[in-house]
């Protein structure tokens, strides 16, 4: 079984395209994990007349990431083989992308498959360039660099293979960069299945505090991903800086106890 798994808060304009071009790239199971939304988006996934579509739906917001853990945890118990994990606004074309990473997970044999959002690596002082020295720096450390760029899912459309949950916790699905890192500590297939530039996805523009706060989002996650990869205590903290970002609003409590959940 093919699973996608969408993330969805307040994209009641969006969703329904997500899962159009979701559901032309032949996936067979979808979890839309709709959390902390105060506009229609529930009731949007909810008039689809599909019988592939599931709906999770949390009242709170879960966080960044922790929707998808949870969408892995019930694809898993469903028996999927292949999960891919797809932004909930992103309107883009993002068809063929998924096809191919199903494509590389299910007939190639890979657990990690990403998609590589920047073919030009931006120059100067930005934000983007900031997480792109980040996200250099870990994948330097992991030794995959020269393999997959600076890509990372904690950007983009991409696909983990039920080897890989089998592997790695579910609570970890919750900070991608530590599943990259957790994947080359187990000697896990990876490989970048798409090239395709950010704006091209369609994703939501985003305000400058929004956007600085995700940046430092995942400039932590990566630093905790080094440190998992060195076992060594995790640390977010950089030149005497703490990356917090988004982190402490991740309901982690909310994830163990779903994940303690007996169907």
């Amino acid at each position: 079984m093919i699973a996608a798994v969408i993330p969805a808060q307040n994209e009641e304009e969006r969703i329904s395209y997500v899962i159009k071009n979701t559901v032309e790239a032949g996936v067979d199971q979808i979890y839309v994990i709709v959390n902390g939304s105060s506009d229609n988006t529930f009731d949007e996934v909810n008039s689809i007349s599909d019988e592939r579509i599931n709906i999770i739906l949390f009242r709170e917001s879960l966080g960044i990431d922790v929707p998808r853990a949870i969408g892995a945890f019930e694809a898993y118990k469903r028996g999927a083989k292949v999960v891919v994990f797809i932004d909930g606004d992103m309107i883009g074309n993002i068809t063929p992308i998924i096809k191919k990473l199903i494509i590389s997970i299910k007939k190639y044999r890979n657990d990690l498959s990403l998609t590589n959002c920047y073919p030009k690596i931006p120059s100067g002082q930005g934000l983007s360039s900031l997480i792109i020295d980040f996200r250099l720096m870990l994948n330097k450390s992991l030794g995959i660099y020269n393999h997959i760029g600076v890509s990372t899912p904690s950007h983009g459309p991409h696909a983990i293979s039920r080897h890989l949950l089998d592997i790695v916790p579910f609570k970890e699905i919750a900070m991608p960069p530590v599943v990259l890192a957790l994947a080359v500590k187990s000697n896990l297939k990876i490989h970048v299945s798409s090239t395709v530039p950010h704006y091209k996805l369609g994703s939501k523009a985003k305000n400058s505090e929004h956007s600085r706060k995700i940046a430092e989002t995942i400039i932590g996650d990566c630093l905790e991903a080094i440190c998992v990869y060195s076992d060594i205590e995790r640390s977010r903290v950089y030149e005497g800086y703490e990356y917090i970002g988004y982190n402490n609003d991740r309901r982690i409590d909310i994830l163990e106890e779903y994940l303690e959940k007996i169907d």
